[in-house]
C-alpha cells in the first residue's frame, strides 16, 4: 500500500474532524447561547463538512480496501467522522496501525 493513501486519509480526518468540533460549538451558541451570527456559522460550517465527509468517506474507503480490512472495522472509520473529536483518535490508531504495512512496502535503499 502506498504512504500517500494513508496521508490523504490522514489529511480528511483531520479536516473533517476540525469542521465537525466548529460545528458543535456553532451549535452550541446558536442553540444554547443565541450568539448573534451564529446561525450563518453554523449553515457555513456544516456545508463544509457535509461535502468534505463525502470525500472523506472515499479517502477512508479506499484505504480499507487497500488494507483489506473486515466490514466491522471498515464501518467503524467511515462513522468516525460523525462524532465529534473520534476522527482524531481513530486516526492516530489507524496511521500506528498501518505505518508499518506503508514502510514494509517501501523499497530498500541499495547498498554501495
Amino acid at each position: 500500500m502506498k504512504k500517500s493513501v494513508l496521508t490523504r486519509y490522514r489529511v480528511m480526518a483531520y479536516v473533517t474532524g476540525v469542521l465537525l468540533v466548529l460545528l458543535t460549538f456553532g451549535m452550541i451558541g446558536k442553540y444554547v447561547l443565541d450568539l448573534n451570527g451564529a446561525a450563518d456559522f453554523t449553515r457555513v460550517v456544516s456545508i463544509a463538512h457535509g461535502w468534505l465527509y463525502v470525500v472523506y468517506l472515499i479517502f477512508a474507503f479506499d484505504l480499507g480496501s487497500k488494507a483489506k480490512w473486515p466490514v466491522g472495522k471498515q464501518l467503524w472509520v467511515l462513522l468516525a467522522g460523525t462524532v465529534p473529536t473520534a476522527a482524531f483518535f481513530v486516526e492516530r490508531r489507524i496511521s500506528r496501525e498501518l505505518e508499518g504495512r506503508t514502510a514494509e512496502d517501501a523499497p530498500a535503499p541499495a547498498k554501495a
